[in-house]
């Protein structure tokens, strides 16, 4: 029997995905050949037919995870697709395999392997940084940021084109702008050509700079053809949106969405500008959509829930889909956010400073609260008349909440009757007032703000 012939029949399935077509015949060649790599092929069709726990049993029934560092990342794979994660962890944490004594012993057997390189066991810097990669994202399933982060930065140290392992450690915001900086300084980029050096740091760089000031996007020779890719033309856009110039955001991510209307790193920014912008008509075509095609993904539910917050008097449906949102993924920070102006738009505090909390706690920095409401004050100022009122007054509100958290009571005051000039009919403002003044100990005035409040609420 012709096994050769069989096995590249199983990769050709593979490659088409007709994956029961490939675990039939993997399972005969894993029959008549016994050998580790043909129970290896066996166990990958298993796990792309869902089968995860056969897939595990296949390999660690045999020990091929304690002998073969490609079986153990396998059968941690599986464990970790059943959401079995502390069985995963265990499986990583295991003594190291053995392959590589096995390898030199099979060389020397014309009855064994003949390349320790076959295309089933990958490189070991290859291998050990999926197996990072994979211990960031069980511990980012258990809870343990720190240990996530931690993983995270070591998969891409062991394989700087990991790009899953940098866009965990940005787009969930685990990393400081000062740490991210120091990542990119760390990674060993020196090992490559001028031309992947350039691309990497090109396209790397261009994931960072979206806090600062939008600037043209430089393009290195070496990578020129660029300019339209649509995630370089996203970075651009995030960058416009975090500066508060949401028409220039606006017209490059829609851009972006004509050419490919579910481009995933496109949509939470192309969303928030539809709020930004009150666009309610062209939000709602998009976030009905999102939810028949993609329910399963927070994105789709966030889009919703941003819908009915913007159009007013709906917090309540608003706050069930944004709920949905972050029970599909708990780590979903723009979610959390929106949770929290749902109650901030009723007055309820406590409920939305919890929402906020849980936000802070996803998107590491925000205890430099102060100053990036001060840089976004002065960013603010610099743009004019391109940003309405209703953009100033919450920002000077947050201010004033940050000062009183840092019991800066005279400024808070300041920055909220900043707010009550712009707005002079917003409750919340005036119950904020109220709070300051009780906290210094003028509780005749905090009366008066308290009496305002409940005059304009019940009005």
């Amino acid at each position: 029997m012709n096994l050769e012939r069989l096995r590249k029949r199983v990769r050709q399935y593979l490659d088409q995905q007709q994956y029961q077509s490939a675990l039939f015949w993997a399972d005969k060649v894993a029959s008549l050949s016994r050998e580790p790599q043909d129970i290896y092929w066996l166990a990958q069709c298993l796990y792309l037919t869902a089968q995860y726990h056969r897939a595990a049993h296949a390999l660690r029934s045999r020990k091929l995870d304690k002998l073969y560092e490609a079986c153990r990342y396998l059968a941690a794979r599986c464990h970790y697709a059943a959401k079995e994660h502390q069985q995963a962890l265990d499986v990583l944490d295991m003594e190291e395999p053995i392959n590589k004594r096995l390898f030199e012993k099979y060389l020397k057997d014309e009855s064994g392997f003949k390349d320790p390189s076959s295309d089933w066991e990958m490189s070991q810097s290859s291998i050990k940084s999926s197996i990072c990669l994979l211990r960031g994202k069980i511990y980012d399933a258990l809870d343990n940021r720190t240990l996530a982060t931690y993983s995270y930065k070591e998969a891409l140290k062991l394989d700087v084109y990991c790009f899953e392992a940098f866009d965990l450690l940005t787009s969930h915001h685990m990393l400081t702008a000062q740490e991210e900086k120091e990542l990119l300084e760390s990674l060993p980029l020196s090992k490559l050509c001028n031309e992947e050096q350039e691309l990497l740091r090109f396209l790397f760089e261009n994931k960072l700079k979206k806090y600062n000031k939008p600037s043209e996007t430089v393009i290195p020779e070496s990578v020129d053809g660029l300019q339209e890719n649509l995630d370089v033309v996203v970075s651009l856009a995030e960058r416009h949106y975090y500066n508060c110039d949401f028409k220039m955001c606006y017209k490059l991510t829609s851009v972006v969405m004509e050419k490919d209307p579910f481009h995933a790193s496109c949509l939470p920014v192309h969303i928030g500008t539809l709020v930004e912008l009150n666009k309610a008509n062209e939000l709602f075509y998009l976030s009905h959509k999102l939810v028949d095609l993609y329910p399963s993904n927070p994105v789709s539910w966030f889009a919703v829930g941003c819908y009915y917050l913007m159009v007013g008097h709906k917090n309540e449906h608003a706050r069930r889909y944004l709920s949905k949102a972050t029970t599909l993924e708990k780590t979903y920070g723009p979610a959390w956010i929106a949770y929290g102006h749902s109650f901030a738009v009723e007055s309820e505090h406590d409920q939305a400073m919890a929402a906020y909390f849980t936000a802070a706690q996803l998107m590491k920095g925000w205890k430099t609260a102060e100053k990036w409401f001060l840089d976004a004050l002065e960013k603010i100022k610099a743009i004019g008349n391109e940003v309405t009122v209703d953009k100033w007054e919450p920002l000077l509100n947050n201010l004033g909440h940050v000062c009183r958290k840092l019991k800066k009571y005279a400024e808070a005051l300041d920055y909220h009757r900043q707010a009550l000039v712009l707005i002079p009919q917003n409750a919340s403002t005036y119950s904020a007032i109220g709070y300051i003044h009780s906290l210094m100990g003028n509780f005749e005035n905090a009366v008066d703000y308290f009496h305002t409040e409940q005059t304009l609420k019940t009005n």
